[in-house]
């Protein structure tokens, strides 16, 4: 068996791998895994918006005296 042909199989080897890995985190949609949770309930409202947050100093034109 000669370099070439170990470097074949471990190349394979490492190929199944990679591929295996890549069905099982890759986005395939929902085979296999759970459903999401549907977002906001439609009886639930959203929190009133707060104040807006201040934006730094105010800077004014001062009178050249």
């Amino acid at each position: 068996m000669n370099s070439q042909s170990i470097a074949g199989i471990l190349g394979a080897i490492i190929a199944s791998i990679v591929l295996v890995v890549a069905i099982a985190y890759g986005p395939i949609g929902q085979f296999g895994k759970p459903a999401k949770p549907a977002g906001v309930q439609p009886g639930q409202a959203a929190p009133a918006p707060a104040a807006p947050a201040p934006r730094g100093p105010v800077i004014r034109e001062v009178p050249n005296q």
